[in-house]
């Protein structure tokens, strides 16, 4: 029990307050710079999968005995969305060659669209959030974290297709 609660709230992460969502995600900014600054966009992918699995497991089994399946200080699920919110940034600096510290504005966009995307829900991030248990507490998070990802690329291509 202990081993998962450290996972879901990312070392005590998710009891900083207040919005502890935005912590985690901020916490996960530096942990996928690491992923991606040691193995590029393969080994930020291998480490997102991992996040996920131990996530799912770690979230059914700190939340066992709770009635709220899905409380504020677990945060595993805000670190799987905002790695995948990450991809793009990863997969263009890792398959052209650029330190992914240039992209920084990619990096700020990813942030906040994210999180716009986790609190709002829109759509299928809702209807996933509903699914409660373990897979609704990751599910919703791993879509937000898609759609931030396609947002982070819209404005990339807006930006660089005016900008030129």
């Amino acid at each position: 029990m202990a081993l998962a609660r450290q996972i879901a709230t990312l070392g005590g992460i998710g009891h900083l307050r207040p919005a502890p969502g935005t912590w985690g995600s901020l916490a996960t900014l530096p942990l996928a710079w690491l992923f991606h600054a040691f193995g590029g966009f393969p080994l930020l992918v291998v480490a997102t999968v991992a996040v996920i699995l131990q996530g799912w497991w770690a979230v059914g089994v700190a939340t066992r005995d709770n009635a709220n399946k899905d409380p504020s200080e677990i945060v595993i699920d805000e670190v799987a969305g905002q790695m995948i919110a990450l991809f793009p940034l990863s997969y263009v600096a890792w398959s052209q060659g650029i330190e992914i510290t240039a992209l920084w504005p990619g990096w700020i966009a990813s942030f906040l669209l994210f999180r716009l995307f986790d609190i709002v829900k829109p759509g299928p991030v809702g209807w996933a959030d509903r699914q409660g248990g373990p897979l609704g507490v990751m599910l919703d998070d791993i879509i937000a974290g898609i759609f931030a990802g396609i947002g982070v690329m819209i404005l990339a291509g807006l930006w660089h297709g005016m900008m030129g």
